[in-house]
């Protein structure tokens, strides 16, 4: 349950359009509660209208991965976040949380506080089975096969949910980013057994099945249209549950209500590309894993619109491109991305059952197929099941046609002003890169910053593919609330923290209520001496205001011997406990001697050192809370990580400099 704190701190980000739009929706659930509510009963479908298909079986595929990925479906094993190989029987039991056990309540889905896991345990891990990656699974399985073990496979399981989750009870129908995402591998699902016409639909089991299938579409759609997210709340959800439906529509335009559903949806694609990520390719969430799941939405929109003839303006297809460049320039050599912002592990559907895939790097091979550009294939370097999926039966050698060709192609961009990042280093893409991320962007999108961390001017230190100084992660979002405090304040990342506070301030698991402003003031990315200068005014809230501006300068000495200089300068009139925070990858061992403290990274060693005495250090490795000392790769887990806190007291303006050194060795 929330707090009362949180109800009038929800309330005060809300203009007055969307408390009306709230109240009106609170009525109606009003209604829903006295029983008022009439279901209306699903037209016939009109099966004759043909829908589209935007998936192919490759050309050349090894089958025995998707065997092996479905068997143990069948087997009843899933993998659910940082839960591999979880016995769950098949079909598991769809309204049982897995982590915790917890039975959810049968009632009205649209009035289940899913946020309460005294109710439904955790949301996340019960809502995870119900998107249905698993079943499009089963459908590769079959396509690739027609192996009978599989068909069976998808009726039971499709007859599980069905039974199980009716409309509209329980937690499947609480959120419509549910709906969607479920829609959409439904959609898949449809299009790899043959549509219509397939053979699980030829008996008179099968002939039922698809009625109750198809009435369940409708529900869903209406559901979503009924539901959408807005205002403070528009944010991936929007864009998701719009994908939804308008993938439905294409798939299933089997009413006229699901022509009109579909437009709406469409209509609101077009509006959110351009409005929730930048022009230069980020996404205004302020996390990079939203990235990749926004994206994939977007990029299965347009297909679909291409299959079904109604494609999308050039405008989406150039803000679709920036994204795809944003998302290329994020990756190091050895195409790891910095976990920046909030992460929960959500994928749009799963269509490769690769060990290690790669969801950013594929997302970038996808895009050098759909736009034709070879320095998006060069840049990603190995072709993916997904995309083979997705690109055609031909991608494999459209790919290395691409791969192979010498032309430069669009530089790559070191500045994104419009997301707030910005790349220092040199030999970007080489064995001998050397690379930076600055964050110098807002908190997050809209008046709640959902996503957003407490992260302004952190930075990432990256050195010929390996990990140095990192962004920790997110680990939780629902649950263990000290956790979610702490990866994703201030002192979590590799910046400034003001007498023990954070930058910008936490009201709930998914609300910032004062939001700090950083800026970038001068950039100069040359390779030999780069440079960057910014500032925020998180701490100008303070009853002794502090306005924290940042330098980070870049010398490359040689090839062998890189010299990074942060000069953090504090203005301030009074005294202050000053906290800055160096946060390494979880595979590096720290030593000290003195105020110098010694890492390697492979052939690289660094070392980092402040250039003004300090008043205390720490080295953290699997503390509290309070302490740090952890990084989250996935949802649900973390490991411990060596992280080094710097302590200063200060009086007046102050100038703190820290020395960091790469040398090849």
């Amino acid at each position: 349950m929330q707090s009362l704190q949180w109800y009038f701190s929800r309330l005060a980000r809300m203009s007055a359009a969307e408390i009306a739009h709230r109240a009106g929706n609170a009525a109606r659930l009003g209604l829903r509660r006295l029983g008022w509510e009439r279901t209306a009963p699903v037209p016939e479908p009109d099966e004759s209208l043909p829908g589209a298909a935007f998936l192919s079986i490759p050309a050349s595929i090894d089958a025995a991965g998707y065997i092996a990925a479905a068997d143990r479906i069948l087997a009843g094993r899933f993998d659910l976040f940082n839960l591999h190989d979880r016995l769950l029987g098949f079909p598991p039991e769809w309204n049982r949380d897995p982590l915790s056990g917890r039975l959810a309540p049968m009632t009205h889905g649209r009035l289940l506080d899913y946020r309460d896991e005294r109710l439904v345990g955790n949301i996340k891990y019960l809502w995870e089975p119900s998107r249905h990656l698993h079943l499009v699974t089963l459908a590769q399985a079959y396509a690739l096969t027609r192996n009978s073990r599989y068909a069976s496979g998808i009726r039971h399981y499709l007859q599980s949910w069905l039974s199980s989750c009716p409309y509209p009870l329980g937690p499947h129908w609480s959120s419509s980013l549910e709906l969607g995402i479920r829609l959409i591998n439904w959609s898949l699902t449809w299009q790899l057994i043959g549509g219509s016409d397939s053979e699980l639909f030829h008996d008179a089991e099968g002939k039922q099945l698809k009625r109750a299938w198809l009435a369940s579409i409708h529900r869903h759609t209406h559901s979503i249209c009924t539901h959408l997210s807005r205002y403070s709340s528009a944010n991936n959800h929007l864009i998701g549950e719009a994908c939804g439906v308008w993938i439905a529509a294409t798939t299933w335009p089997f009413w006229p209500e699901m022509a009109r559903h579909g437009e709406q949806c469409r209509a609101i694609l077009e509006a959110e590309m351009l409005s929730q990520n930048a022009q230069d390719g980020g996404n205004r969430e302020q996390a990079f894993s939203y990235q990749q799941f926004v994206l994939d939405f977007l990029l299965l929109a347009a297909l679909a619109g291409r299959a079904s003839g109604h494609a999308f303006s050039t405008a989406y297809w150039a803000r679709l491109e920036a994204m795809t460049r944003f998302i290329a320039a994020m990756l190091d050599v050895a195409g790891n991305m910095p976990m920046i912002g909030d992460a929960d592990d959500g994928y749009v559907t799963q269509l490769s059952p690769e060990s290690g895939f790669r969801p950013f790097v594929s997302l970038v091979a996808t895009g050098a197929l759909l736009l034709n550009d070879s320095a998006l294939a060069r840049k990603a370097g190995t072709l993916d099941d997904k995309t083979r999926w997705l690109a055609g039966p031909d991608s494999d050698l459209r790919f290395e046609q691409l791969r192979s060709q010498t032309a430069a192609g669009k530089p790559s961009a070191q500045s994104f002003p419009d997301s707030g990042y910005y790349l220092l280093g040199s030999d970007f893409d080489s064995d001998d890169e050397v690379r930076m991320l600055i964050d110098a962007g807002p908190l997050g999108y809209l008046s709640i910053a959902a996503h957003g961390h407490a992260d302004a001017l952190s930075f990432t230190l990256n050195a010929g593919g390996t990990e140095i100084l990192i962004d920790p992660g997110t680990y939780a979002y629902h649950t263990e609330p000290e956790w979610r405090r702490y990866f994703r304040s201030t002192r979590a990342h590799n910046t400034v923290e003001i007498d023990g506070d954070d930058q910008s301030i936490q009201r709930g698991n998914f609300m910032w209520t004062k939001h700090a402003a950083a800026r970038c003031l001068e950039f100069h990315p040359q390779a030999s001496s780069g440079y960057f200068v910014g500032e925020h005014d998180g701490y100008a809230r303070l009853p002794d205001p502090v306005r924290h501006r940042r330098e980070i300068r870049h010398i490359r000495h040689s090839t062998d011997r890189h010299e990074i200089t942060i000069t953090d300068t504090l203005f301030c009139s009074g005294q202050h406990r000053v906290a800055r925070h160096w946060h390494f990858a979880e595979d590096r061992v720290i030593s000290a001697r003195g105020d110098l403290w010694h890492t390697r990274a492979g052939r690289f060693a660094i070392t980092i050192r402040p250039l003004e005495p300090l008043g205390g250090s720490l080295l953290f490795h699997g503390g509290s809370a309070a302490e740090g000392g952890w990084v989250s790769r996935s949802f649900g887990q973390r490991v411990p990580a060596p992280t080094l806190r710097w302590d200063s007291k200060i009086n007046g303006d102050t100038v703190l400099r820290t020395l960091i050194e790469v040398t090849t060795t």
